[in-house]
């Protein structure tokens, strides 16, 4: 026996598709697998099949045509085939995981593509459906163009591939978020944004820390998060969560802080978990500023802060800011707003009866590059 792969369009009405598959069958042909592609012009069936040795790409093609499927296409197949389409494209996924710049390998893989081109340029009209040219859109800024001899691309496949792309743009930008730091002490963290599969370090952060970090940070108890939150806190809806590691290994090494920006209308809200052996170096207003900076870029209006009143840490690293920060009292718990867009002289606190915290020298290192090394400054 030997394994084929047929290509072919049938006209979607009822009983065509058993035409088609009978007319295989009196050829011996076994069908293994088969996926269905919707088209304007009709359903393209491919197919995985198992024929007798003697029978040649010829009689396929004859079998097929007699069983009203039309543009044929025949091919040889391998073992591989037969794993479904479903757990190819997932381990495809995990390619571009492990090295989101095989995004043109895997493609190539994935469509059985000949040749694949990036260009520099957007793609004017993505899609390429219905000719054997595909244009994809990265998200990260230009294209990818698609060519294979035979058979068509169909629209299941355009999808595919848009989405690979996309997963490419993802990882390559979370790549570039990475940026290893360089405290006052000479010790190196790498900050990177977060996932949930950071779920069980993140835990052992929380364990890690006194249950004094943890009420500041929570602000009630000696807070440890379910497994659930933390989810939401690692991934938020709107905002960011990035970590820092101990050393430059990444993702290997222990998550020593974690900073959360949660996104509410046009503000958002800032939050920082540092373990005590990490405090009083710098990290958590390097953090901060991380924070500070990705608000701007998302367009929020302010930045705030709840902070215990006894946390002169925090207070501390708030001045270092070197910002306008707008602080309100409601009993042990300080709101301080750190407004985004242009300040003008007498910005009011909100409620207008706070008081500000004003800042010392601007901090070293602010707004550097992505995936630089830059230094941070001590703070308390």
């Amino acid at each position: 026996m030997a394994l084929w792969r047929i290509r072919a369009t049938v006209d979607d009405r009822p009983g065509y598709l058993s035409v088609l598959t009978a007319s295989l069958a009196l050829r011996g042909v076994n069908i293994l697998t088969v996926q269905v592609h919707t088209t304007e012009v009709g359903a393209v069936d491919d197919f995985l099949v198992d024929a007798p040795e003697q029978v040649t790409e010829a009689e396929l093609r004859a079998a097929v045509e007699r069983g009203r499927g039309r543009d044929c296409w025949v091919a040889r197949s391998e073992a591989r085939g037969l794993a479904d389409e479903p757990t190819r494209v997932l381990g495809l996924a995990g390619r571009l995981v492990r090295d989101p710049e095989a995004a043109g390998a895997t493609l190539r893989t994935l469509l059985g593509a000949d040749a694949v081109t990036w260009r520099p340029t957007p793609a004017a009209a993505p899609g390429g459906v219905g000719g054997t040219t595909m244009l994809l859109t990265d998200p990260a800024g230009g294209g990818y163009e698609l060519r294979r001899r035979e058979p068509s691309f169909t629209p299941a496949e355009y999808a595919r591939a848009q989405a690979l792309v996309e997963l490419a743009a993802t990882l390559a930008r979370r790549d570039v978020d990475r940026v290893t730091l360089v405290l006052p002490d000479g010790a190196e963290v790498t900050v990177r944004p977060a996932t949930v599969e950071d779920v069980p370090a993140v835990r052992e952060l929380h364990a890690a820390c006194s249950a004094r970090s943890r009420q500041r940070r929570y602000l009630s108890g000696a807070a440890d998060p379910s497994p659930a939150r933390l989810r939401r806190l690692l991934e938020p809806a709107r905002g960011v969560t990035v970590l820092a590691t101990a050393g430059s290994g990444g993702a290997a090494e222990p998550v020593v802080a974690m900073a959360n920006l949660l996104g509410e209308g046009d503000e958002a809200e800032a939050a920082l978990l540092v373990r005590d052996d990490w405090q009083r170096r710098g990290l958590g207003s390097a953090l901060l500023r991380r924070l500070v900076g990705h608000a701007e870029r998302a367009g929020y209006a302010a930045v705030l802060l709840h902070v215990q009143a006894e946390n002169t840490p925090m207070l501390r690293t708030l001045r270092r800011l070197d910002r306008p920060v707008a602080v309100e009292r409601d009993g042990a718990v300080l709101t301080a707003t750190l407004p985004l867009v242009p300040a003008t002289a007498g910005w009011p606190a909100p409620g207008g009866t706070a008081g500000a915290v004003t800042g010392g020298p601007a901090t070293a290192g602010r707004g550097a590059g992505a995936g630089a090394v830059v230094p941070a400054q001590r703070s308390d």
